[in-house]
């Protein structure tokens, strides 16, 4: 069991879980492969705040993950481990190439120390880890890392547990359902990752406290029923109000749903159907 509940010895305990993450097999992260991770607190360029309630938190390094892997093609890699990576919710394996070479990749679920990684812009055999375009992997199969133009590296299926299912092919497009229910087309020359992402019971852990989420890098946020009516939409007001608005952000938009996609974007045409919203219906 990948996720423990302990006994409630204190109150933080008691409604707090533990991701045990027994994939991971390696713990000391290869230093060639490292960055430093300067911390911004929610601020751009310029100094000024754009996303509110960041700050504080661990000190993390990045990790540099191999997105696109075209340098690496026809060569075989073996994995030498499994490792835990705090910028992202999956796990991620350390791969060293046959020329000597080591990179970090997405691991996916059953990818353990001694698999075999291949990459290829051709057919090869189709197990999990492989790196081929669309137009080779056989149709129903589970992928992850998907690319949604050729050379631009993985962009789609990277979360812990995601996967894309391919259901049809034809000269220039795969047609792929995507985890929130959309159904939309990518061009073959595109490649993917075979297999689903791995630490799937990452979403069923409990943070149980404040402080868990303060070492992650999360500050309280004051609710905008409570703020002044010129910092907030939902805020002012003689007392406690409602107002009968919607949630939504100081900005204007909703908190629950609702299309926030331009519909004028080139792409908007390899949509087949757009994802399902429990508020809203079918977004389009």
């Amino acid at each position: 069991m990948a996720i423990r509940v302990y006994k409630p010895t204190s109150p933080g305990r008691r409604n707090a879980s533990v991701n045990l993450h027994e994939e991971v097999t390696k713990t000391r992260p290869e230093k060639s492969l490292l960055a430093p991770k300067p911390k911004n607190g929610g601020r751009n360029h310029h100094g000024k705040i754009t996303v509110k309630g960041r700050g504080g938190g661990v000190k993390q390094m990045y990790r540099k993950i191999d997105f696109k892997r075209r340098d690496r093609d026809n060569i075989k890699g073996t994995v030498l481990g499994i490792e835990y990576d705090p910028n992202r919710t999956c796990h991620i394996a350390l791969v060293q190439y046959e020329d000597g070479v080591k990179r970090y990749h997405l691991a996916p679920a059953g990818l353990t120390d001694g698999d075999l990684v291949m990459t290829s812009d051709k057919a090869v055999d189709p197990r999990p880890g492989t790196c081929m375009p669309l137009r080779f992997i056989p149709t129903g199969m589970d992928v992850h890392c998907v690319e949604l133009a050729p050379c631009k590296g993985g962009q789609m299926c990277r979360a812990a547990g995601m996967r894309a299912r391919l259901v049809n092919r034809d000269e220039k497009y795969a047609t792929l359902v995507l985890p929130s229910g959309e159904t939309r087309r990518v061009p073959v020359d595109c490649r993917a990752v075979l297999g689903v992402v791995g630490n799937s019971d990452h979403q069923n852990r409990r943070l149980g406290k404040a402080g868990i989420s303060r070492l992650m890098g999360r500050r309280p946020k004051v609710r905008g029923v409570a703020m002044s009516h010129h910092e907030h939409p939902l805020g002012g007001g003689e007392g406690r109000s409602k107002g009968g608005r919607a949630p939504m952000s100081e900005s204007g938009v909703l908190s629950k749903g609702g299309g926030t996609r331009n519909r004028n974007k080139p792409s908007q045409d390899l949509i087949i159907r757009r994802r399902v919203s429990k508020r809203y219906g079918q977004l389009r």
